[in-house]
């Protein structure tokens, strides 16, 4: 893979992040604040604020904007420095690194289960559960269906929500999302019920089917890199995480 593309993807990450998330916001009815070197979405006492920052470094003024934000959440806060430019150690939140990735254009192999397209209620209401089990979203907990993929977010342009169905059960899901000619993974989940049964991989499998002409970034943790570089991930550079949580 060329040194270009790859040094590319925190960026591509940034603007795909950016576009999942206002996506989200929208759908949830909540506040989307445009700013030149971030966006954030305001959400409510569960959802919380989510901040994605744009561009490498941000200036004195946006990072005071970003405080005010930050000071006035009414719920979680989560941060994303997809270049780990920007230093926001002041705000005593968590923070930890996670490294962007980059997939180049190219098929796969087929998946070892069904892996479907959620386009009704009943699996987008599953796929949140799987989600919300798989990353112990506790805040959203009691679920309350649409609550964390509202049936709008499906119908916006480029999102679409994958689940992946093991002994007729959903035992896994992910978000994909293509803007600006490159694609994004978000929420790639598995409960805990389904670990260790190869639900990750066939996910993945199967929503990359759909997505064969696009270059896909990712940001991995640390236990789903090595899946992720098997399926042809490269690691590009460390985004910076904060959160409340």
């Amino acid at each position: 893979m060329s040194t270009e593309p790859l040094a590319e993807a925190p960026r591509r990450q940034a603007r795909n992040s950016a576009a999942f998330w206002a996506a989200t916001g929208r759908s949830r009815g909540h506040e989307v604040i445009h700013r030149p070197g971030y966006l954030a979405v305001a959400g409510d006492a569960r959802a919380g604020l989510r901040i994605l920052i744009q561009e490498p470094g941000l200036d004195a003024a946006a990072v005071a904007e970003i405080d005010g934000l930050v000071a006035a959440a009414t719920g979680p806060v989560d941060i994303e420095d997809p270049f780990s430019a920007t230093e926001l150690g002041h705000l005593g939140l968590r923070h930890w690194r996670m490294p962007v990735m980059l997939r180049p254009p190219g098929p796969v192999a087929a998946p070892a289960m069904e892996v479907l397209r959620a386009t009704d209620e009943k699996d987008l209401h599953a796929a949140e559960r799987a989600v919300i089990a798989g990353f112990e979203l506790n805040r959203f907990l009691p679920h309350r269906d649409g609550e964390l993929f509202p049936p709008a977010l499906i119908a916006e342009p480029g999102v679409d929500v994958f689940v992946a169905r093991l002994d007729g059960e959903v035992a896994g899901a992910c978000v994909t999302v293509v803007d600006g000619g490159f694609g994004s993974y978000y929420w790639v989940g598995t409960p805990p019920a389904f670990r260790s049964r190869g639900v990750g991989r066939a996910v993945m499998l199967g929503s990359l089917a759909q997505l064969p002409e696009v270059p896909v970034t990712l940001t991995a943790s640390r236990l789903g890199r090595p899946l992720y570089e098997s399926l042809g991930f490269h690691a590009a550079d460390d985004s910076t995480w904060y959160s409340s949580t």
